[in-house]
């Protein structure tokens, strides 16, 4: 009997957690730490940690695996340590500063408002590629797809020769207007190719016009040049998941989370869409339980080791990025929209030397936990030790047991690194800096969403990653939200929602046709309907060919796939784009262009008011989208009779004092795996699990539900 197992895992900064669950619905999972060097590693051990619970081996369990979903940090951490391949570029003459000059934009992301401002506190990154390694050909493609300067083959042919003899690994090629025409990319790869056999030298050439034809030459350079610098070189770390899955027995091709919300083949041609895919898993997996739940409106919200993610989703629907910025970079491909707007559990805490005032990160010990850790060699207090001094995390509980913290070590770095320099307690100091924290993520969480119009009494907030549980009732105090849920495996709810996700493919390319109003100029709308036609037409059937391409990587057979056409579409004139999803595959008559716009104007109107539209200006269909799936095995959510409101006897563990609003309480402390759906756990209480710890703290309230959910109530709100 096989294919009746979905296996996920998602290697986080700080641990990596693994997901299995069975045709039933039934599911574990497994926490390790994070082996960055060699993933492969502590993949191994949080297999070995989830099925142990199963008190099955990994071997009887991979041979019966279908599917096996990967999301992680490899690739973004190669990124930000400036560890990619040694790339050459070419480009068209007269743009070889690209990464010198940047775009403005660039120069000041991740920063302040004050210090946006003040152009004197802008930096540049240190370019990928060294300026030496940036060559200029002659020759120019319009933006109309014509050409009217040839392209000078002799100085492409020089700039090969010389990048070769720089000893290069890989050749990106990124031209104006490649996305209308690729003609002068493909010719450059054709005189790569001649100097390559002549040299006896061959490394692999990355052309914009067929990675990402998209507009905006700067941030589609960055994307193709993210693909060959730490994109490709990520394919080795998933081969060696790949091989230790293949070890237990594993037969199931590895698939591994995009930025759009699905899951593509490891084999993909455009793997930088998987840049980020960690958080996704966890946005994936809020909308298939929300779903499931009857919840259309979710905030979600993910403390892990290194950073608080927060997303919207809204109508069950959320919204997609089609030019985001990652680690400082403006790149151009789709990303649900998540930000990391604070800090996570490792994060460093420091007193500034100037002002005497706590800082909280950015930097993390991230799988060294802190300086409860001896073996983490960390000699800076974090978050972590904050709550194993509070009594808020067990030091005897920490992966299950398999580490063990020392308390006393922390609170000796509280007091000589904070409490003693402000003159405070220990313990009201690091009280202090857990209240800095979660004011720091409520105030973050309220931005979201009434910077959108919404208000917290119409959704429902999910915490989740193994941070979450212990700091939801701090950031949601105060806030009225529908509901506050906590799932059981809140610690790997990112691996569980990397197999909620479709096997789909999102291929993008830009098309710039515009449109009249149909209501206030129907002649030209009229005029215009067959040339609309014959370019979005020749998009999508374009798209639709690539993403069969890709299924068939993977043996998917084209009557198995299931397309989904979009157009991302704004008013003429404006910056921002709308996606909107057509019922349709291809543009016949004046009514379907019609739909296109009517979609557009409805979506405009929820997301910047009905009073915003401007019709007047027309439409400009920027992109053609076409999204490819093929159904795929997922879980389901656990369904377990209710019982009493009282936790049964063998749920409780030996009680601890925790310290809160200033003064110690005698705290209930329970195994979470013991619970039973339809329990109510009254705080001060602490519930355990070996991946992690729910702090339910005085004046709240958790209740267990049949699908081992918890839902948090503040009963002084």
């Amino acid at each position: 009997m096989t294919g009746h197992y979905i296996m996920s895992m998602d290697a986080g900064g700080t641990m990596t957690d693994t997901f299995f669950v069975d045709e039933a619905g039934r599911f574990v999972v497994g926490k390790a730490q994070t082996t960055p060097e060699d993933e492969s590693r502590g993949f191994g051990k949080s297999v070995e940690d989830a099925l142990k619970q199963w008190n099955v081996e990994a071997t009887a369990i991979f041979p019966q695996v279908a599917t096996g979903i990967y999301s992680g940090t490899s690739m973004l951490n190669r990124l930000l340590e400036r560890k990619g391949r040694r790339l050459g570029i070419i480009v068209t003459a007269g743009f070889e500063d690209y990464f010198l000059l940047e775009r403005g934009i660039q120069t000041y992301l991740g920063y302040s408002y004050q210090d946006r401002l003040k152009v004197g506190t802008h930096r540049h990154n240190p370019p990928l590629v060294p300026r030496e390694r940036i060559r200029g050909v002659r020759g120019r493609i319009d933006l109309f797809g014509t050409e009217v300067i040839p392209l000078y083959e002799h100085e492409a042919e020089a700039a090969v020769a010389e990048l070769l003899a720089k000893d290069i690994e890989g050749l990106v090629v990124n031209l104006l207007f490649s996305y209308v025409s690729g003609a002068h990319e493909q010719a450059i790869k054709a005189v790569a190719e001649k100097v390559m056999a002549a040299t006896g030298k061959t490394v692999p050439i990355y052309l914009s016009s067929d990675l990402y034809p998209v507009m905006q030459d700067f941030a589609r350079l960055n994307t193709v040049t993210i693909e060959a610098y730490a994109a490709e070189p990520s394919r080795g770390q998933f081969q060696k998941i790949a091989d230790r899955a293949k070890g237990f027995g594993g037969q199931f091709e590895l698939r591994v989370m995009a930025s759009h919300g699905g899951t593509i083949s490891t084999e993909a041609r455009e793997l930088a869409r998987t840049l980020i895919s960690g958080p996704i898993g966890g946005m994936v997996g809020s909308k298939y339980v929300g779903r499931e739940l009857g919840i259309d409106n979710v905030v979600c919200s993910d403390i892990g080791g290194t950073s608080f993610d927060l997303g919207l989703i809204t109508g069950n629907q959320f919204t997609t990025k089609s030019q985001p910025d990652i680690a400082r970079f403006v790149l151009k491909l789709p990303l649900v929209e998540i930000d990391s707007v604070g800090a996570g559990t490792g994060s460093y805490v420091r007193l500034d030397p100037i002002s005497n005032r706590i800082e909280i990160g950015p930097d993390s010990a991230g799988s060294r936990i802190g300086m409860c850790y001896e073996e983490g060699g960390v000699d800076t207090p974090t978050l972590s030790d904050c709550n194993i001094v509070l009594g808020n995390l067990n030091p005897y509980n920490f992966l299950g047991g398999e580490v063990v913290l020392n308390k006393d070590r922390a609170l000796q770095a509280i007091k000589e690194r904070i409490a003693g320099p402000l003159g405070l307690d220990p313990y009201d100091a690091a009280e202090g800096v857990l209240e800095l924290f979660e004011n720091h993520l409520r105030n973050e969480v309220y931005a979201r969403v009434f910077g959108k119009g919404y208000a917290p009494e119409d959704y429902t907030l999910f915490a989740y990653g193994g941070g979450g549980p212990m700091h939801v009732a701090g950031y949601t105090k105060g806030l009225n939200f529908a509901d506050v849920l906590v799932p059981a495996w809140a610690a790997g709810f990112s691996a569980f929602g990397c197999a909620c996700a479709d096997f789909e493919y999102r291929l993008d390319r830009t098309l710039n046709i515009a449109t009249a109003s149909p209501e206030l100029a129907p002649a030209a709308f009229a005029a215009g309907i067959e040339g609309i036609a014959a370019v979005v037409n020749a998009g999508w059937t374009g798209l639709r060919t690539k993403v069969a391409d890709e299924f068939a990587k993977s043996r998917v057979p084209t009557e198995r796939i299931v397309y989904r056409h979009c157009l991302r579409v704004q008013y003429v004139g404006q910056l921002n784009d709308l996606e909107v999803e057509l019922p349709f595959d291809t543009i016949r008559t004046a009514d379907d262009v019609r739909a296109i716009v009517d979609r557009f104007e409805e979506a405009y109107a929820k997301l910047f008011s009905r009073a915003a539209r401007s019709p007047e200006l027309g439409y400009l269909m920027t992109t053609a989208v076409v999204y490819g799936t093929c159904e795929v095995m997922k879980p389901a959510l656990p369904q377990e009779p209710l019982s009493g409101e009282t936790p049964p006897a063998e749920a409780y563990k030996e009680g601890r004092k925790i310290y809160r609003g200033g003064k110690w309480h005698d705290a209930v402390i329970l195994e979470m795996e013991k619970l039973l759906p339809g329990n109510v756990v009254n705080g001060p209480a602490v519930i355990e699990a070996g991946a992690t710890t729910f702090v339910v703290p005085p004046a709240t309230q958790a209740r267990l539900d049949q699908h081992r959910i918890f839902h948090l109530r503040h009963l002084d709100a």
